[in-house]
Formats: structure tokens, sequence, C-alpha cells
């Protein structure tokens, strides 16, 4: 936008001083490029001002709304699972059931008793561990959370046989 614009829409919204509303006054009586535009950006704000401004429907926000609140339920929920922890987990699950597997094979009798061999088992003596009380506290622990899972599971299928 040029000088001349500038200050005949400072003119023509009445945001000038009287001293510029006079020196305007008087380029538009005297200068012909002045008028011309004058009356340009004068027609141009009698449109502006005609114009008729739209508006939303009434449900407008409502409908935008519920828009955004369907798209967020379309959404899958986003869960991380770090997989080393799984590997970790799976890791001693293999670790422990292997060395009980070696403990049950180191404890076998393989010595011949006859024409058939037949093996052996005698099971480990347990009652240094059954008797201590870390495994006491383990077992409660574990039989406590067995009961917690057992009331979820028949919660949720009382929950769900109700009509």
């Amino acid at each position: 936008m040029n000088n001349i614009e500038e200050k005949l829409w400072s003119y023509i919204d009445g945001t000038c001083t009287a001293g510029e509303r006079a020196a305007i006054d008087l380029l538009l009586v005297d200068d012909q490029e002045y008028q011309q535009t004058y009356l340009e950006l004068l027609a141009l704000n009698r449109e502006i001002a005609g114009m008729e401004l739209e508006e939303p429907s009434m449900a407008f926000t409502y409908k935008v709304m519920e828009n955004i609140r369907a798209e967020h339920a379309r959404q899958p929920l986003k869960t991380h699972i770090n997989n080393n922890i799984i590997k970790i987990i799976g890791g001693f699950f293999i670790i422990t059931i292997a060395a009980m597997l070696i403990m049950v094979l180191a404890s076998i009798n393989w010595s011949a008793a006859g024409p058939v061999t037949v093996p052996t088992f005698r099971m480990p003596d347990l009652s240094g561990i059954t008797n201590n009380w870390i495994f006491k506290g383990f077992m409660f622990f574990d039989v406590v959370l067995l009961l917690f899972v057992v009331d979820g599971f028949l919660r949720k299928r009382i929950l769900y046989k109700q009509p």
C-alpha cells in the first residue's frame, strides 16, 4: 500500500488528526490523483460495509466438538510395551526351568539294579526352604494375589451376565 492510500484510509476511517484531515481536504480539492484514489477507496469501503456477515449455525460449536470427540475415540489407545522387559522375564523363567531340570536329572540314580536299567528318582530335600520365613511370606503374597485375580474375574463375569 502506498502513502496516498494509507492517508486516505485513515481519512475515511476517521483515525487521522485534525491537521492531517485539513491537509487531505486540500489535496482532494487540488490533486486529481488523490480524488481518483479517494473515490475508489470510498466505493470499496461502501461495498465492504454493505456485505452481510456470515454467521455459523447455532449447533456449529456442538458439531465441531462432537467431531473432535469422535476423532479421538477412533484412535486406538497407544501403549508401549518395552520388549527388553519381556525378554528379561522370559529369560528368567527359561533359566529357572533349566536349573530345575538339571537338578532333577542330577538327582536320578542311573545305576543298574538288574537286567533292566530303571532309573530311580529321589526328590531333593526341601525342608530347609519351606521352613524359611521368606518362603512363607512369598507364598502368602501369592495367595493374596491369586484371591485378587479370582475376585476380579468373578466380578467381570457377574457384571456381564446382568441385563
